[in-house]
């Protein structure tokens, strides 16, 4: 449905049951929302539309999410509802995007201190803190955005078997590289300060430096693979 912050739009409905969901945000911005679940198929046709969004000379940014997008306007459009439209008819007929990004093997300490809630992880799967691990560092892993904090790149790859919820209460300190499950998601905490996700272990790597040319180590499309370094149950 393409709806104004302050309300539904007045030229009509363009819901779909299960189908994409486009929002205007504001005045100079759209959120465009992808259906169905978290998928490498779904977020390469996110990148894909990420591409196409980005030659069209009314658009100043495009800011890419999981399984969304925002297109910022250089200018309030006059016609929200034709972009809208053309943003189905892209979503339906472009190809998906294959990124051929790097590939990382980053060793990681798993629990400990800064590990603290592999018990967890392991008590919500109903497995031993040895079998999170293994599942763990069996996959590999695709930077689907960036986002959340600077640096911070949203992993797909997580054996669904270790999925788990955000913490009810937040850790208020966890700190830069601690390696972490936020439900279905994988990640690497790029700064320090406040995290709702589970800590089940922690590298060394620094994942944002502003005084580099690209400040985020991470790029769309890299892919990871995690080894352990070291392991204390």
């Amino acid at each position: 449905m393409l709806r104004n912050m302050a309300g539904e739009l007045s030229e009509g409905s363009m819901e779909q049951k299960i189908g994409p969901c486009i929002s205007m945000m504001g005045t100079r911005a759209m959120l465009f929302e992808a259906p169905g679940d978290f998928t490498l198929a779904q977020q390469r046709r996110i990148w894909a539309l990420t591409e196409a969004s980005r030659e069209r000379r009314d658009v100043a940014e495009v800011i890419v999410g999981v399984t969304n997008l925002m297109l910022v306007f250089s200018q309030a459009p006059e016609d929200p509802l034709a972009i809208a439209h053309w943003l189905l008819k892209a979503w339906d007929t472009l190809p998906e995007r294959h990124i051929k990004g790097r590939l990382f093997e980053i060793g990681v300490r798993y629990g400990g201190e800064l590990g603290e809630d592999l018990f967890h992880v392991a008590e919500h799967a109903c497995l031993s803190r040895e079998d999170v691990i293994s599942l763990h560092h069996g996959a590999e892993y695709t930077v689907c955005a960036l986002g959340s904090v600077p640096g911070f790149g949203y992993l797909h790859g997580l054996d669904p078997r270790i999925a788990t919820p955000r913490k009810s209460v937040p850790s208020l300190k966890m700190l830069a590289g601690t390696v972490t499950i936020g439900g279905k998601q994988a990640g690497i905490s790029a700064l320090t300060g406040p995290n709702g996700w589970n800590s089940i272990g922690f590298t060394e790597i620094s994942l944002f430096n502003p005084e580099e040319e690209s400040p985020s180590l991470f790029a769309m499309g890299d892919r990871i693979r995690f080894y352990p370094e070291s392991i204390d149950l």
